[in-house]
């Protein structure tokens, strides 16, 4: 088997493509050679900052969490899936004996080890192990690059839970980044009557709208969210004046979900708003129990994947594939490729 390379951060802004170490094999673990990862902006943020609020890269950490490929080694308890068998890897580990795992909310396990959150090395490498229930086979209908990116598409798909969003709801999403637009298309999958998506990036509500948004705004034109008359918001942004334009936009009794995180803990809401009208507001962590879904709905073709991405380069390019948000800002989603099949 050929030795191991990774993209390693050794600290902000300093990203080292090299050897790295064989992962350890678990008794229940699979070995699986990595094809694809797609580049999240927390891989971003870690590069460009060294930390992610409490998360601070004191160690050398591979980055990379959106991620598929295939497996090619089996612990001796591993016996879910066989050797050549194509996964994408869902990369929140939790413990599975603590108060939330054993009521199904594992995402907010308070032990679980994510990938690409220190001191958990991540995907952005040739091999990685991960325990076999959280390498889930996918079908010969999805790419590579696709299966890397069912770990965004669960993001969506449990803001959307959250939202309760179902036939006829009207939606809007603040925010066209990749969540965001990912967010829109499972809101339409989900039978929305009318989704909408606002953000300052032309070439992104362009985007958005090709994949079948029903309305994109711009929020430079200064437009009055509020005529859109969404009953639930889905905010992706993280940035305060857009999530309390949000929340204002609201019809009666609606629901907004917060899925982005913004740079202040303490982020003021508002609250005579949220009462006046009978709000509910809700937050976001990761997702639970959506990757089987995520994978269906990908594989039906309801929310083409392939489709959002829009520059793929090999793991020796894996800083200008992190920067490839400030070198070509209309590039919706940016894959690394590990390995090449066959």
């Amino acid at each position: 088997m050929p030795d191991n390379v990774a993209a390693v951060l050794h600290g902000k802004g300093d990203l080292r493509v090299g050897p790295h170490p064989m992962p350890e094999l678990g008794l229940r673990d699979v070995l699986v050679e990595v094809r694809s990862v797609g580049v999240c902006g927390s891989d971003v943020h870690y590069y460009e900052h060294g930390r992610i609020g409490d998360y601070v890269v004191t160690d050398p950490l591979v980055l990379g969490h959106e991620s598929a490929g295939v497996i090619v080694d089996r612990g001796a308890l591993a016996d879910r899936h066989p050797v050549g068998q194509r996964v994408a890897l869902e990369p929140g580990v939790p413990c599975g004996r603590c108060r939330e795992c054993r009521h199904g909310r594992y995402n907010l396990c308070p032990d679980i080890e994510f990938f690409a959150t220190p001191p958990v090395n991540g995907a952005l490498a040739r091999y990685v192990a991960i325990h076999q229930d959280f390498a889930h086979p996918v079908p010969d209908e999805l790419s590579d690059d696709a299966a890397a990116l069912i770990e965004p598409l669960s993001v969506a798909i449990w803001a959307n839970r959250k939202a309760g969003t179902t036939v006829g709801s009207r939606v809007l999403v603040t925010g066209a980044g990749p969540i965001g637009v990912l967010a829109a298309q499972v809101a339409r999958a989900a039978g929305a009557g009318h989704v909408a998506i606002v953000d300052v990036n032309a070439d992104r509500l362009t985007r958005a709208a090709q994949l079948g948004v029903d309305q994109t705004v711009d929020a430079r034109d200064r437009s009055d969210l509020g005529a859109i008359a969404p009953d639930i918001l889905i905010e992706c942004t993280g940035v305060a004046p857009v999530v309390r334009a949000g929340i204002h936009a609201l019809r009666p009794g609606g629901t907004a979900v917060l899925v982005g995180m913004g740079a202040d803990p303490e982020m003021p809401l508002p609250v005579a708003r949220i009462q006046g009208r009978e709000l509910t507001v809700t937050g976001t962590f990761r997702y639970a129990n959506t990757y089987p879904d995520a994978i269906a709905l990908a594989a039906s073709g309801r929310v083409p994947l392939d489709e959002i991405v829009g520059a793929r380069l090999p793991l020796e390019q894996a800083e200008a594939a992190l920067r490839m948000g400030h070198t070509d800002p209309s590039v919706l989603k940016t894959v690394v490729i590990v390995t090449q099949p066959g």
